[in-house]
């Protein structure tokens, strides 16, 4: 009994140091969100706004930092999609969303990017970092380089992962208007939505079917991004975009004490986005497929005044050969005609005083046959 007593005292005199040593990180999120953020993506017009600059923690929404760092580095030859990335000890051990890398595997860059975007997993973003950089350090270094370059003053990344941080570390910490300007930058890379904007992937030969965090891509018509991320201290957050009618909005919704209620919450501003900006069709800008010069794809005809018409140029609708326009083929219909009718008269004529002609010697014939004998 003296020991247990004895045990008890030295564990309520130890609390205190092992506090100290990992305080807990205070829980920042609220009801409905910290802050939010609405913006037009090609103009980056602020449509609605809300604590936008307050710091958060941004959780897995960080992987977009990794995205970003990534694709620049393909942009600039350094990478490779179908480059072999070798699993090391330290990813496999990395814990949170995973797709359970083992050291004895290796995967391409590219079946990696979509296990981070799809997956949100963890181990993922520390082999490609490591890989790309050499150590976890020397990619958050890139990611914060690349994040000043963009102008996102208020963001400060010290993971590639966004995980609550370890003993002796330091939080991720942006703003909802920093991330809307890497939003921006990635809504200008197809291939960066090509990766946020899958639902479901088939990870190491189908055997681990990998599926997307972001609900808002079965919810929202258009949608294709970009990233939810969640952990107690932080809250649930979504950067979410969506294109409808030649407009692309981006939402930001950060730090919400609900999941259900952050989704909904960035279903809500998507459509008050869309709501105020009015639709820009995309063919717009393009000129008129009439306009467009295309190759013949029709034989030449020739109209009664002996000019010659084309079936393609300026009438067909482009690389399908289609026909040209009824009323020009009409026309061309209305002169074959008349041509034929006096081509036909003419004939007829022509038979007409021939046969004349001949009754009229043939007749000749007959009277002078019947006077000799007669």
């Amino acid at each position: 009994m003296k020991r247990l007593i004895l045990c008890a005292l030295v564990l309520l005199l130890m609390a205190p140091s092992v506090r100290a040593a990992r305080t807990p990180l205070a829980v920042i999120s609220q009801d409905p969100y910290v802050s939010a953020l609405v913006i037009e993506a090609d103009s980056g017009k602020v449509l609605f706004e809300s604590n936008a600059d307050v710091k958060v923690y941004p959780a897995s929404v960080l992987k977009l930092m990794d995205l970003y760092v990534i694709l620049d580095r393909i942009e600039q030859g350094a990478l490779k999609l179908d480059e072999m990335v070798p699993v090391t000890v330290e990813a496999s051990k990395t814990g949170g969303s995973q797709v359970y890398l083992d050291p004895k595997e290796q995967f391409s860059v590219e079946e990696l990017i979509y296990a981070l975007m799809v997956q949100s997993a963890n181990d993922a973003a520390v082999a490609l970092a490591t890989h790309i950089a050499g150590s976890k350090e020397g990619f958050v270094a890139l990611m914060n380089q690349k994040a000043q370059a963009l102008g996102m003053k208020h963001s400060v990344f010290h993971s590639v992962h966004g995980l609550p941080p370890s003993e002796g570390q330091e939080p991720d910490v942006t703003t909802a208007r920093d991330l809307a300007i890497l939003c921006r930058e990635l809504a200008k890379r197809p291939e960066a939505l090509k990766y946020t904007g899958t639902q479901t992937r088939g990870f190491r030969e189908d055997k681990f079917i990998m599926r997307n965090h972001n609900k808002l891509l079965t919810q929202v018509p258009g949608c294709d991004g970009f990233k939810t991320g969640y952990y107690q201290a932080a809250g649930f957050s979504i950067a979410a975009t969506a294109k409808k009618g030649g407009v692309r909005i981006i939402t930001l919704v950060m730090g919400s004490k609900d999941r259900k209620v952050r989704d909904a919450k960035a279903v809500e501003l998507l459509a008050k986005g869309f709501a105020i900006v009015p639709p820009k069709p995309e063919t717009a800008a393009a000129p008129p497929q009439s306009a467009v010069t295309a190759p013949p794809q029709a034989p030449v005809t020739f109209d009664t005044s002996g000019t010659t018409t084309q079936g393609t140029a300026g009438s067909t609708t482009e690389g399908k050969g289609e026909a040209a326009p009824p009323a020009k083929a009409g026309k061309n219909g209305w002169g074959i005609f008349f041509i034929g009718l006096g081509a036909g008269f003419l004939v007829f004529l022509g038979v007409f005083v021939l046969a004349g002609f001949l009754m009229k010697r043939r007749s000749g014939g007959v009277r002078t046959k019947y006077k000799s004998r007669d």
